[in-house]
C-alpha cells in the first residue's frame, strides 16, 4: 500500500477503505510472501487498523477485512506482539463462536474461522488465548447441534480444522475438550450422524472432508502421551463406541480413489491410540455362514481385509512424500493389535500373510509378497518399523522362535531373538495360544525341508566345499588370517564378540577364548535337533 491507501484505511471512513481493501484482495490473494509489509512497517498498521472496522458490528466492510486479515496472517513476524484478547475476541464474535442463539450461517462467518485457522497455526500466543476465551466451549456447543443443522457444512468443516490445529498445538487443550467438554462423545455422535444420513454408504467428497477432520480432532483427544492421566478402563465405553463406528466407517464408500485412500489413512491412524480389547469390534460374527458377506470361522472379515490391502498398497505403490515409518507404522500397530486382540483375526491375518509354504527357492525377503516385504523390514535402519514387523510376525507364529526362523530366517529374526532374550531358543511361548495346530506343512516344503538353511531361511544347493583339494598346512594357514582378521577387528572395535547369557540375550565376552565355552552346548542342541527331524520323518 502507498501512503494514501494506508491513511484512507486508518481514515475509519468504510467509504474510502472498501475500495483500498478490495485493491489489495486482488493484487495479494496467492501472496505468501509478506515481507514487503513486515519490513516497511505496513504489516502492523494494516493490523491495527482492520480491527477498528471489525470490532464494529454494524460495519458493511467486515468481509474484505476479514479477507486482507487472512492475507496478513500468513506472516507470523508481528503476530505475538500486535494480537490482543479483545481482537481475537471479535473474530470470534464475526464467526459466532460461544454465542448462546446461533445466526445465519453467511460468507462472513466461514472467513472468519479461516482466519482463526491461520492465527491458531502461526501464533503461540493465540493458542494460548484459546485456553482462555469461549472458543473451545463455542465450538463444542455448536458441534452439539450438527444433527438439527446439517446443510450448514462450511461451517462444522471449518470448526474442525480450527479445533484440530489448536488441539494438535496445545496439549492442555486435549484434556479439556475431552474431560471438561466431553469431546470425545460428541464427536463420536457428529460422525455417525453423518453416516446415518447416508442411505447409499457412498459418502460425498463433502461428507469425506468433514470426517477426516473430526477424525483428526479424535487422534488428537485420544493419543497417549506422558501427560495422559485417564486409563483404559475408565475410556472404556467412549472407546468401544468409537471403534464400533470405526469398522462402520471403514466399510463406506466414496466418490473417488483419493477421497477413499484420504479417508481410511485417517481411520487407521486413530485405531492407533483405540485400546487392543476394543478391536473386537472390528469383526462380527455372521449366523448365517451361507452369506453372500467374506466370512472366516463365522466372522465377517471385510475390516480387516482393508486393512490388509492397504499395507499391500503401501508397500507396491509407495510414492508419497513421507518416510516408509510414517507411511506403514500406522497399519502395522493396528494389525498387531488385531493379531493380539483375537484368535480368530490372528489365524485369519496369519492365512493371507503367512500361508503353508510352497515357495523356498528364494530367501524370505525376496518377492513381492506380504511376507516378503515384512521380512525386508526387519533389517530396516528404521528401528521402529523393524520392530512393529518382527512384532507382528512373532505373534503371527505364536511366538515361536522354530516357526519364525522357517518363516522369516535366523539371520533377519536375530535382532528380535537378541532383544527378547530368545538367541539359546525357547521350547515354550509366553503367551497362551490355542493348541490347534497351523503348521500343514506342504509337500513342496517336506521335499527339501533338511536342504533349508536355517539362517536365510531357503533353500541352498550343495556347492563344492572350499577347502578340498588343500592340504593341512594350507587350511591352518587360512584359519590362522581369519583369526588375524578377525583379532584387528576386535580391537578396532568394529566388531565386539559376544557370548549368549542367561536370560538369552548376547552379552560381550572379555577374551575370544571365552567363545569356546559354548561350543559343547551348541554341540548338543544341534544333536537334538538332528534327533527330532528323524523322528518327524520317520511318523
Amino acid at each position: 500500500m502507498n501512503k494514501q491507501d494506508l491513511e484512507a484505511l486508518e481514515s475509519g471512513d468504510e467509504s474510502k477503505a472498501k475500495p483500498v481493501l478490495d485493491n489489495f484482495i486482488e493484487k495479494h490473494s496467492q501472496t505468501f510472501d509478506l515481507q514487503f509489509l513486515t519490513t516497511s512497517g505496513q504489516w502492523t498498521r494494516i493490523w491495527n487498523a482492520l480491527f477498528v472496522y471489525l470490532k464494529s458490528p454494524t460495519s458493511s466492510i467486515h468481509m474484505q477485512c476479514l479477507a486482507t486479515l487472512r492475507i496478513c496472517s500468513r506472516d507470523k513476524t508481528y503476530i505475538n506482539d500486535c494480537l490482543q484478547d479483545e481482537q481475537l475476541d471479535s473474530l470470534l464474535n464475526v464467526a459466532n463462536i460461544g454465542a448462546k442463539n446461533y445466526k445465519a450461517v453467511n460468507s462472513v462467518q466461514i472467513e472468519a474461522l479461516k482466519c482463526l485457522c491461520n492465527l491458531v497455526f502461526q501464533s503461540t500466543k493465540c493458542q494460548e488465548m484459546c485456553l482462555r476465551n469461549a472458543s473451545i466451549e463455542g465450538i463444542v456447543n455448536r458441534l452439539k447441534t450438527y444433527k438439527e443443522q446439517m446443510t450448514e457444512y462450511e461451517i462444522y468443516y471449518f470448526d474442525m480444522k480450527l479445533l484440530f490445529l489448536i488441539t494438535a498445538l496445545n496439549e492442555n487443550v486435549r484434556t479439556k475438550v475431552r474431560d471438561d467438554y466431553h469431546g470425545l462423545t460428541y464427536l463420536v455422535e457428529t460422525l455417525d450422524v453423518i453416516m446415518r444420513s447416508n442411505d447409499t454408504k457412498e459418502l460425498f467428497d463433502k461428507e469425506v472432508d468433514l470426517i477426516n477432520e473430526v477424525l483428526k480432532v479424535l487422534f488428537n483427544l485420544t493419543v497417549r502421551n506422558p501427560t495422559t492421566v485417564s486409563t483404559e478402563e475408565e475410556e472404556e465405553s467412549s472407546f468401544n463406541r468409537l471403534a464400533i463406528v470405526m469398522h462402520e466407517l471403514i466399510l463406506c464408500r466414496t466418490r473417488s480413489k483419493e477421497k477413499l485412500n484420504e479417508l481410511r489413512t485417517n481411520i487407521i491412524n486413530l485405531l492407533t491410540s483405540i485400546p487392543t480389547a476394543c478391536y473386537t469390534e472390528l469383526i462380527q460374527q455372521i449366523p448365517d455362514e451361507a452369506s453372500n458377506v467374506k466370512h472366516f470361522e463365522g466372522y465377517n472379515t471385510e475390516a480387516i481385509d482393508i486393512l490388509i490391502e492397504y499395507m499391500r498398497e503401501k508397500f507396491e505403490g509407495n510414492r508419497e512424500k513421507l518416510s516408509q515409518y510414517e507411511i506403514l507404522s500406522p497399519v502395522l500397530t493396528d494389525l498387531v493389535k488385531c493379531v493380539k486382540c483375537s484368535a480368530v483375526m490372528r489365524r485369519y491375518i496369519r492365512s493371507v500373510i503367512l500361508p503353508p509354504l510352497r515357495e523356498v527357492s528364494k530367501r524370505p525377503e525376496e518377492g513381492n509378497e506380504l511376507r516378503n516385504h515384512l521380512c525386508k523390514l526387519l533389517t530396516n535402519p528404521a528401528t521402529q518399523l523393524a520392530d512393529l514387523s518382527a512384532e507382528l510376525l512373532f505373534v503371527l507364529c505364536k511366538e515361536n522362535v522354530g516357526r519364525m526362523i522357517k518363516y522369516t530366517g535366523y539371520g533377519n529374526a536375530a535382532g528380535l531373538f537378541a532383544n527378547r532374550g530368545l538367541l539359546a531358543g525357547r521350547s515354550n511361548p509366553i503367551a497362551d495360544y490355542s493348541s490347534d495346530s497351523e503348521d500343514s506343512d506342504t509337500e513342496e516344503y517336506k521335499q527339501i525341508q533338511d536342504k533349508i538353511n536355517p539362517v536365510l531361511g531357503c533353500y541352498e544347493p550343495p556347492h563344492a566345499n572350499p577347502l578340498d583339494g588343500m592340504s593341512d598346512e594350507q587350511k591352518e594357514y587360512e584359519a590362522m588370517k581369519l583369526v588375524q582378521l578377525m583379532d584387528k577387528l576386535n580391537r578396532s572395535g568394529v566388531v565386539k564378540p559376544c557370548k549368549i547369557g542367561p536370560d538369552g540375550r548376547p552379552e560381550p565376552v572379555d577374551h575370544i577364548l571365552e567363545l569356546q565355552e559354548e561350543i559343547p552346548e551348541q554341540q548338543r542342541a544341534h544333536k537334538q535337533q538332528t534327533f527330532q527331524r528323524e523322528s518327524l520323518k520317520k511318523k
